[in-house]
């Protein structure tokens, strides 16, 4: 990485840690101009990335639960890059089309296209066996990881494609891909967000403006993973910073020595698996 884009991320020293690594190197205004949306952006890997994406020159969308959780992701960006974020807050399990339908007009009149979407927000549920899963608990988790999800990708089409290049990414987990017991409505949650990940990017894919992803980060230092595995050291897992060169790739596949690594639209990737690749490199 580039002493200048060292520099750069100064302010930053969770991303620069990781970003001393990185094989992209990526310009500091690689995605000025853009406009993202990223759910869940009050904290963990929610936060981090709308952090990282200001950072390179994106305006951001800030939607999630909390309003004093935006307020200080909001501030950060305002004070350490040069771009103005926005903050919607907007709890999923309420989510509704009129909602929905809201959010569209208003980006529409605002920026006019959407350049990204990030779905990050994610609701763990409990963990147990579906003999004894209680409905309302199922109903809560599928409206947030699913048909909020659902709901976005809808309402939101046609400023996503009014975009030259829009990527939407849906985070999903290792049990949305190899089922486990007494993950209950977290990991069904999952396999469903990956089938709504491929069918739209097939329904997506001749057109070619909007690409879609399916990512796995794997276990990361969140407050889901601690409520999760409680017992475990948050120390021995990575921080949601040391995704963020994938999640960067995803946005904008052409580095500042214009090289394109473009991931093909409905691919799933691994975080842990992409890294270990590029080490091997």
């Amino acid at each position: 990485m580039s002493q200048s884009l060292v520099e750069h991320l100064s302010h930053y020293p969770e991303l620069a840690d990781h970003a001393t690594q990185w094989r992209h190197p990526f310009a500091p205004d690689a995605l000025a101009g853009k406009t993202i949306l990223v759910t869940g952006a009050g904290d963990g890997l929610g936060a981090a990335t709308a952090k990282t994406y200001a950072c390179f020159g994106a305006t951001i969308i800030l939607l999630g639960r909390t309003r004093n959780k935006l307020e200080a992701v909001n501030d950060w960006i305002t004070a350490h890059t040069q771009t103005q974020p926005v903050i919607v807050p907007c709890d999923l399990e309420k989510l509704d089309v009129a909602t929905a339908d809201n959010l569209a007009n208003s980006i529409e009149e605002t920026f006019g296209a959407l350049d990204g979407l990030v779905h990050h927000a994610s609701r763990l549920g409990p963990k147990g066996p579906i003999a004894h899963y209680p409905f309302d608990e199922w109903q809560r988790v599928m409206q947030t990881n699913v048909s909020a999800a659902f709901l976005l990708n809808h309402t939101l089409f046609d400023v996503l494609d009014a975009s030259q290049r829009a990527g939407v990414i849906h985070t999903s987990s290792s049990v949305g891909r190899v089922g486990r017991a007494y993950w209950g409505a977290y990991a069904a949650s999952k396999f469903a967000l990956e089938g709504l990940s491929q069918v739209f990017a097939d329904e997506t894919e001749v057109a070619g403006r909007i690409k879609v992803f399916s990512v796995n980060p794997g276990g990361t230092r969140t407050a889901m993973r601690k409520e999760a595995y409680p017992l475990e050291d948050p120390t021995t897992l990575p921080n949601p910073e040391a995704h963020m060169e994938l999640y960067l790739l995803l946005q904008h596949p052409i580095d500042q020595d214009g090289a394109a690594t473009e991931f093909a639209t409905g691919q799933q990737v691994d975080c842990r698996d992409w890294a270990g690749t590029l080490r091997t490199l």
